[in-house]
């Protein structure tokens, strides 16, 4: 489970209430069927990473792993046993010699996650752990997380602000905004079905397009009146808008289709290998996030025309919940 918020939005309140820091001042905190509200944070059987490794400098690698072990006083061998394992397991076995300060960030981070991984917990909290490190170490210790967790089986409850690392590794995802729980289910849910306007435009990168629109009727003919023009409202979205009139029209960069016309015109483009990224400028001069094929022939400057696959697109109240 990965709580996914902007900053200061109560991800680690919540993370630090569920570790026994801080208490909740009401409801009830439940591990499995027991209430653990007054249950003390040594007694929890915790695992925690931070974002700060928090290694002992003054220790060898080896040391740094096997003490929380020592602090549980089990016999030598069960500790050397027990560490060699982790630190095999963590792909670490090479450095438990050296002190922390001759390790690199993923290294040090890596033996973060054995100490608590060592200690066999019922539950792991995570808060941010890969935010030091830099881009391309973070994609591969964050492969090694979701590897681990399937391995070792253990409840993980995650905490980030980076939407991306939440898609990538969370079974389940909880949005969270200025306190308060946006939305709950699977990355796939919640990048094709947001529940509301902010999880529409927390979730996926580039961001999706979220515009404001009017619905007005013509000759029997809806249509939203949306960037200095009009479309068509689909047949299956018309009977359930009918007694809209101001809402917000979401389409992501990829279910917009740049086809031949006027009215619009393609603003900047980046060339991305794979793909492009462009923005084009709307009649009323927003401008649109779209996604290119890359071997798209669109240049700056050149007037084009815009659909949408609307399989794909939402519309939301002027207050932000799901409509369709």
């Amino acid at each position: 489970m990965v709580l996914l918020g902007p900053s200061g939005c109560g991800k680690t309140t919540t993370l630090l209430m569920i570790a026994g820091v801080y208490k909740p001042s009401s409801g009830y905190i439940y591990f499995d069927d027991k209430i653990v509200n007054d249950l003390e944070p040594k007694d929890r059987n915790i695992g925690m990473v931070f974002q700060s490794y928090a290694l002992y400098p003054h220790m060898t690698i080896y040391d740094n792993i096997a003490f929380p072990l020592r602090l549980k006083k089990l016999p030598k061998d069960e500790i050397d046993r027990k560490v060699k394992q982790v630190a095999s397991m963590l792909r670490i076995d090479n450095l438990l010699n050296r002190y922390p300060r001759q390790l690199s960030g993923g290294q040090q981070q890596r033996v973060a996650l054995a100490r608590a991984i060592v200690k066999e917990p019922s539950l792991f909290l995570m808060d941010e752990p890969l935010s030091n490190l830099d881009a391309k170490i973070r994609v591969e210790v964050r492969a090694e997380l979701k590897r681990l967790q399937k391995e070792l089986g253990i409840t993980t409850i995650y905490v980030t602000h980076d939407q991306a690392e939440a898609l990538s590794l969370a079974d389940r995802i909880a949005v969270m905004n200025e306190g308060i729980l946006q939305q709950v289910g699977s990355p796939d849910e919640l990048y094709s079905r947001p529940a509301n306007t902010f999880v529409a435009s927390f979730i996926g990168a580039p961001a999706a397009n979220i515009i404001d629109a009017n619905i007005v009727e013509e000759k029997n003919v809806m249509y939203f009146e949306m960037l200095g023009t009009r479309f068509p409202i689909p047949r299956d979205y018309a009977e359930v808008l009918k007694n809209e009139t101001k809402v917000y029209f979401m389409v992501r960069p990829e279910d917009v289709r740049i086809v031949e016309g006027k009215g619009f015109s393609i603003y900047s483009i980046e060339w991305l290998g794979r793909e492009a990224f462009a923005h084009v400028r709307a009649p009323d001069g927003t401008l649109l996030r779209v996604i290119l094929p890359p071997e798209s022939k669109l240049t700056i400057g050149q007037e084009v025309g815009v659909n949408f696959n609307y399989a794909k697109t939402h519309v939301y109240k002027s207050t932000g919940e799901l409509i369709i």
